[in-house]
């Protein structure tokens, strides 16, 4: 062993020489073939089905324009939340259909439908969406009613007489 080496990094330890790691391939883009990316999007009890493609930022929910179906400014700020964080504001027409629950939740679920047809449009995006907290699904739901309860968990009055 009178041939000691020193060694700079684990590549030397291997023996074999500094080679570049390629990058992480990106996925393929999920497109249909009217050139639209679909997504589903969840919040509370609301289900939102979303279409988006390429356009001039019209956004359509269950056949109404958006300003109309969601009257509250903060609720268009919810949805415009994707565009905002990835820099993409009136770059895709979006169609959506929304269910069940109020109108905070189909707002959520919008929001989160948006977020994932974007990831597929474009999966570059995705990083910045999930950075914003914007690709997870919001898991509070209402707490069912218990038996013996006036609700989930308000008990009955007790009095002592």
């Amino acid at each position: 062993m009178a041939d000691t080496q020193t060694i700079g990094s684990l590549a030397d330890l291997k023996g074999g020489s500094v080679t570049e790691a390629a990058p992480a391939a990106m996925p393929e883009p999920k497109i249909d073939k009217q050139g639209r990316a679909y997504a589903t999007g969840k919040r509370k009890n609301a289900i939102a089905r979303v279409w988006i493609k390429p356009g001039k930022g019209k956004i359509t929910i269950n056949g109404r324009d958006w300003t109309t179906y969601f009257a509250r400014p903060v609720l268009r700020l919810i949805i415009d939340q994707p565009f905002d964080v990835t820099a993409r504001k009136e770059q895709y027409d979006v169609v959506a259909t929304a269910v069940g629950g109020g109108l905070s939740g189909q707002a959520g679920a919008v929001r989160h439908g948006i977020s994932k047809a974007l990831t597929y449009y474009e999966p570059a995006l995705r990083k910045a969406l999930k950075a914003a907290g914007l690709l997870t699904r919001d898991p509070r739901v209402v707490e069912r009613k218990k038996y013996g309860r006036h609700k989930a968990r308000r008990s009955h009055q007790f009095s002592k007489r």
